[in-house]
């Protein structure tokens, strides 16, 4: 290698001007596999059991959205408080989810959904109205 590549090659891993340190080490960021095993060592550590048999697992967000997971792995430590769901999950609105999940709204979703659904007809019947320019005065026979 030439002096000349050298040189700039030096210049640019340091941080401040001439007479200062080098970086002091290249920062590594840490991926999901390896969240997910400091994770799984932690559930460990709590006792988590598996349970079996859970088809679906819907969260339902104040915004209106729903996080849903189709066939998730679901993990609980009753005595320590934890339940753990991982697996696929999907960001959708609830009017996508309905009608299956009109049986696990609670009282303050339903009053949301109800006002929703109050629009909803509002919106069809406007966009389904004849213009007023549409309608030609010929047709005001008796």
């Amino acid at each position: 290698m030439n002096q000349e590549k050298l040189a700039k090659l030096q210049a640019q891993v340091r941080i401040g001007g001439k007479g200062t340190a080098r970086r002091k080490k290249k920062v590594v960021h840490r991926t999901a596999t390896a969240d997910d095993k400091k994770l799984q060592s932690s559930l460990k550590k709590l006792a988590v059991n598996n349970i079996a048999g859970i088809e679906e697992v819907n969260m339902i967000k104040d915004d209106g959205t729903v996080i849903h997971f189709n066939n998730p792995k679901v993990q609980a430590s009753l005595s320590a408080n934890t339940f753990a769901i991982t697996g696929h999950a999907e960001a959708k609105p609830i009017t996508e989810m309905l009608p299956g999940i009109l049986s696990q709204l609670g009282a303050d979703s339903l009053t949301s959904l109800r006002k929703l659904a109050e629009q909803f007809p509002r919106q069809v019947l406007d966009s389904k109205a004849p213009k007023p320019e549409d309608i030609d005065e010929e047709d005001d026979d008796v």
